[in-house]
């Protein structure tokens, strides 16, 4: 355990040292992975598939707001819809202005979770999404959470329609529309998710925020448990296929991830809780203090060299002491009468 207390201590002191070179370079990577899942799940222009444009709109999203990311993904899909059909693009097109205006209107700030939801259901392990959010953010978020769920299942109703979408004619503008509008209000699964998810962050949330020992654990095992059920529940109501051991499986997952979290964003230390009492004119107070889990890491190695410069009895020796610090270097060079040296001492 000391161990990994010891290297979040270096892991929060790198990123706050360096925050200025690795936040774009991680912003950078979610970006190209982002654009990249995009491309590989619509492909439909060519244009767009040019792994050059996808490199430069990636390091352009590096030194841009986070929410730039949800405007560059937002344009390469609906690039793909043109691609496939001009009708798909205005449908996808007037459901994402709904979406934004939904998202802007609640949770303007949590651009990383609705450009995460997408790349965490193509890598089987959506469910912890909603378990950090609540854990970490306010049930205002559940808009993001919505927003990135609704895009996913726009791509991949898209997807699974395209054969459909472009064997119809072109002068069957209507029938695509319909196609498409039908295809996305008819998707149930897309429905039971955001229901699962959002129950999921209150759920989440509310118990994190009880005053209990070990609350962000449970909280976390409560909500996947939470989240599983009403899966499973809307799978039975619904009729549609939801993969049982997928549902589990990517649940166990979600809650380590979930711990994970906790240990970066809330390690306490329960064994050592104190409850103090105080007063003050008006009120008299009742704390229970939890103590963070803290290590200090090693501060400094000290060095010593010690070189005598012999020319005679009662010659001195001069010393040097070279003191090594993580974050910079100072040497500092003292007289003979300011340094004791022991190493080599006269015994009378």
């Amino acid at each position: 355990m000391t161990t990994l207390l010891e290297l979040k201590e270096y892991i929060k002191r790198f990123y706050g040292k360096y925050e200025v070179y690795v936040t774009p370079a991680l912003k950078t990577i979610m970006a190209l992975v982002m654009l990249m899942m995009i491309n590989g799940s619509l492909g439909f222009m060519s244009r767009l598939n040019n792994f050059a444009l996808v490199l430069i709109v990636a390091l352009m999203c590096s030194f841009l707001p986070t929410g730039f990311m949800i405007v560059f993904g937002a344009l390469y899909i609906l690039g793909h819809m043109y691609a496939l059909a001009m009708e798909a693009a205005i449908v996808v097109g007037c459901v994402f202005l709904i979406l934004l205006l939904l998202y802007f209107s609640f949770s303007p700030k949590d651009a990383l979770v609705v450009v995460l939801l997408p790349i965490c259901f193509v890598l089987k392990i959506p469910y912890i999404i909603p378990i950090a959010v609540g854990l970490l953010l306010t049930p205002a978020s559940i808009a993001s959470v919505a927003c990135g769920t609704v895009v996913y299942f726009i791509v991949h109703v898209v997807k699974e329609s395209s054969t459909s979408i472009g064997s119809m004619e072109a002068a069957e503008i209507m029938a695509r529309i319909r196609l498409v509008i039908d295809n996305l209000l008819n998707n149930k699964e897309m429905v039971v998710t955001v229901v699962a998810f959002s129950v999921t962050v209150i759920v989440v949330y509310i118990i994190r925020r009880l005053a209990i020992v070990k609350a962000w654990t449970i909280a976390a095992v409560a909500g996947g448990i939470v989240n599983a059920v009403v899966l499973l529940v809307g799978d039975l109501a619904a009729d549609i296929d939801i993969s049982i051991i997928g549902v589990i499986l990517g649940t166990i997952v979600s809650v380590l991830l979930a711990k994970v979290v906790e240990f970066f964003a809330f390690n306490l230390d329960y064994s050592r809780t104190e409850k103090v009492q105080f007063e003050d004119d008006e009120y008299y107070y009742y704390v229970k203090a939890v103590p963070k889990i803290t290590v200090s890491t090693p501060a400094r190695t000290v060095k010593r060299i010690n070189t005598r410069h012999s020319s005679g009895r009662g010659n001195s020796s001069r010393q040097r002491v070279e003191e090594y610090y993580p974050e910079e270097e100072n040497y500092d060079y003292f007289g003979e009468n300011e340094v004791e040296d022991y190493t080599d001492s006269d015994p009378r």
